[in-house]
């Protein structure tokens, strides 16, 4: 998430999450949407929203965002707000993580489970005044997410709020982000200088704002694996913002992507996409996010005593693949053991996979049984009837410095 949504490339230009979720009965447009469509994209339907998928190529998308900046529209993300006396406790009690320790301005990661322990969202939540928070969910997952939280926090002095058709959301990501948008005018923060703050803004923290008299919060954090940062605004200013991002940027190389970039760029860099990664049936520990569930709380919460017990001994796990020449694993692939240790019996299946624009070689997230997942251990993918090498690989593939293709993971 996550922001943790994004555009899955399985089998061409499907949209990110395509199978997660109910897609809502009524089409729905970004208010970028004509920047769009002036701008040659392609679109595809996601959750019941026409989003870009690509303007250009994916390759050339992806290339920018490694080596200058692209510019994202992910408008279709859920935002619900919390505001009360009340509301980080709700919070606490609502999610996996303790939310209610979070500094003004500060941003987390976390999860929404199931009573089970299952992954029901992932989620980005900021704390944007002393009794306020925005929980920013997948946009498949909006209403769940809206209805889970008022349910959950029924008994706290706090008031749940679905903003999402308020609010737009622009991401500029890539290594010459900041320099962009310090180069954008009409940024301003009262009784403050824009740029120093910006500048020195960390990850996963926000400063409130304005651009053009109108609200932004700006947010560093983001889904690419690059430095970047993501603009929270009304609806009505997002043209704007949109086109003097563009016009400032264009100097330094950014260009606008699609959701498509946006899926092989997290892959490389190792982020799971609800869906694929993540699910109803998957524990976070299973996915290498066991961290997120915070035990040492002193409060209960929802999914507390099943995260407690964990997964099976012999559940499924996470892990990266690399493999060889140029036919990339798809999700739904299976993963089966090489020869000699029970040739041909199926150990996992591929969730995510892709020709690595970054590397050049096929990579792949994929759930595996235990005893296939330390690196180095040489699976095989059944690609189209074909089993093709793969080798378990510690992720991420790509942490702003490429990893090399290597055979001993």
């Amino acid at each position: 998430m996550s922001s943790q949504d994004s555009q899955t490339n399985e089998a061409g230009a499907g949209p990110e999450q395509a199978d997660a979720g109910q897609a809502d009965a009524v089409e729905r447009t970004s208010p970028l949407h004509d920047a769009h469509t002036a701008a040659g994209a392609s679109f595809t339907d996601f959750a019941g929203w026409q989003m870009p998928v690509r303007y250009s190529s994916d390759l050339a998308e992806h290339h920018a965002v490694r080596t200058a900046a692209g510019l994202f529209d992910l408008s279709h993300m859920g935002e619900i707000v919390l505001i009360g006396p009340e509301a980080g406790q709700a919070l606490d009690y609502a999610l996996a993580g303790k939310l209610s320790s979070l500094a003004l301005d500060q941003a987390k990661y976390s999860m929404l489970l199931s009573r089970a322990g299952g992954i029901l969202d992932d989620l980005v939540v900021y704390r944007t005044g002393d009794d306020r928070y925005m929980v920013v969910a997948n946009a498949s997952n909006r209403e769940a997410v809206a209805e889970e939280l008022r349910d959950r926090t029924a008994p706290f002095d706090v008031e749940v709020y679905d903003e999402s058709d308020d609010i737009a959301l622009i991401a500029v990501q890539g290594p010459a982000a900041l320099s962009i948008l310090l180069a954008t005018p009409g940024f301003h923060l009262e009784g403050d200088d824009f740029a120093q703050r910006v500048t020195d803004l960390k990850y996963y923290w926000s400063i409130p704002g304005e651009f053009e008299t109108h609200p932004v919060l700006v947010a560093r954090t983001g889904y690419t694996g690059e430095d970047g940062f993501e603009l929270y605004t009304a609806p009505d200013n997002a043209r704007a913002l949109w086109d003097a991002l563009l016009e400032a940027g264009a100097a330094q190389g950014l260009v606008p992507a699609g959701l498509a970039s946006r899926d092989t760029l997290r892959l490389e860099a190792g982020m799971p996409l609800y869906g694929h990664e993540l699910g109803v049936d998957t524990m976070p520990a299973q996915a290498g996010l066991g961290r997120v569930v915070n035990l040492a709380k002193d409060t209960d919460f929802v999914g507390r005593a099943a995260s407690e017990d964990g997964p099976d001994a012999e559940a499924r796990v996470l892990v990266g693949l690399m493999g060889h020449g140029k036919r990339a694993a798809r999700a739904g692939y299976p993963v089966v053991a090489p020869a000699g240790d029970g040739a041909d019996e199926e150990v996992g299946v591929v969730t995510s996979g892709a020709l690595s624009p970054t590397i050049g070689v096929p990579i792949a997230m994929a759930y595996v049984a235990p005893r296939f997942a330390r690196p180095g251990t040489e699976l095989h993918v059944d690609v189209r009837g074909t089993s093709l090498p793969f080798t378990v690989t510690a992720l991420p593939f790509y942490s702003r410095k490429p990893i090399s293709p290597r055979k001993d993971g």
